[in-house]
């Protein structure tokens, strides 16, 4: 499985769905599957960094180094993996877990003000100052009962993240 020269078996797909929790239809999962072949060019069983960066969509992405720290070698019950938090069918948890991961740069399991400032940094770019950031982001977290000291885990990302009505779904075209 991950080479384009091979076909997925009904037990491949299988297992990929239960990789991903089911979030994807078996021919959604042949869809994925005959896009990750495109993006694999040297047909090695995994996508590296460059492979992704090929995706105008990701590489525009203003968050798409830290994306690219998730995503680089993935083999393709990982990639299906990976997209399932876009699913429409992935609960709000699940959601929110993927949106953690992002701002845990170093997978450590936890987020702290300057983890979220780093992202806000690259979602802004040069539109505000640090000051500015700082001040906003002092402002969120008070607001959500927080500090700047304080050392957010996932359960509180769910907290302050599951009230709000997070859509983050990619459709999948299915031939």
């Amino acid at each position: 499985m991950g080479n384009s020269s091979s076909l997925l078996t009904q037990y491949d797909i299988e297992e990929v769905q239960e990789h991903s929790h089911h979030l994807f239809s078996q021919q959604e999962i042949v869809s994925l599957y005959k896009r990750f072949c495109q993006l694999d060019r040297n047909s090695k069983g995994y996508i590296s960094a460059d492979e992704f960066l090929s995706v105008p969509e990701f590489a525009m992405n203003p968050l798409s180094q830290r994306l690219l720290k998730m995503a680089d070698g993935l083999n393709f019950k990982d990639f299906v993996a990976f997209l399932s938090a876009f699913s429409v069918k992935a609960t709000m948890p699940q959601k929110v877990q993927f949106i953690f991961q992002v701002y845990d740069s170093d997978n450590n399991g936890k987020v702290t003000f300057n983890d979220i400032l780093e992202v806000l940094r690259d979602l802004t770019g040069s539109f505000m100052s640090d000051e500015q950031r700082e001040e906003v982001l002092s402002k969120v977290l008070q607001e959500a009962g927080y500090t700047r000291d304080s050392t957010l885990l996932l359960d509180d990302f769910i907290k302050i993240l599951g009230k709000l009505g997070l859509k983050m779904e990619v459709e999948v075209p299915v031939d």
